[in-house]
């Protein structure tokens, strides 16, 4: 399969490894949301029977990328993606799967009109991480992108 084949979440888990090795499951990808899902595996839990916090903050990042591909993906020929900050909060205790959803925080029109006019844009990209058991917030990251032009 070639990657203009394949799907947002196909591409992410065929080149991030660490999507792969956590297995994760990629359920939407769209420039309005991406939901990423982690499923409950022992070799991931924590000292307390849950997903271990790297683990989190992967499925989390993951879908932060998902999202800024599936809304940037035809600004890749002139600029990169790249993270810039990642900031999390672990708010309850994750138990099982639990499944990450990310939002944009600028409009993908403003943060390509920026890129046209020469800038370097950065967007921040927000998701919660949910327990499929109970929908409870288990977490809350922001990682702000940026659009790095080539060249």
């Amino acid at each position: 399969m070639s990657a203009d084949q394949m799907s947002v979440g196909e591409l992410l888990a065929a080149t991030v490894p660490m999507a792969g090795t956590l297995n994760l499951e990629f359920l939407e990808t769209s420039a309005e949301r991406a939901v990423v899902r982690l499923p409950d595996q022992a070799d991931y839990h924590n000292h307390v029977g849950g997903p271990h916090a790297g683990a989190m903050f992967t499925l989390a990042e993951s879908a932060s990328g998902a999202i800024v591909l599936a809304a940037f993906g035809e600004q890749l020929t002139r600029a990169v993606p790249l993270a810039v900050t990642a900031e999390i909060a672990y708010r309850k205790l994750a138990k099982g799967v639990v499944t990450a959803t990310a939002t944009l925080g600028r409009p993908v029109a403003e943060v390509v009109a920026e890129l046209d006019a020469g800038g370097r844009p950065e967007f921040p990209v927000t998701v919660a991480i949910t327990r499929d058991s109970d929908d409870a917030v288990t977490g809350e990251m922001t990682v702000v992108w940026t659009l790095r032009p080539n060249g």
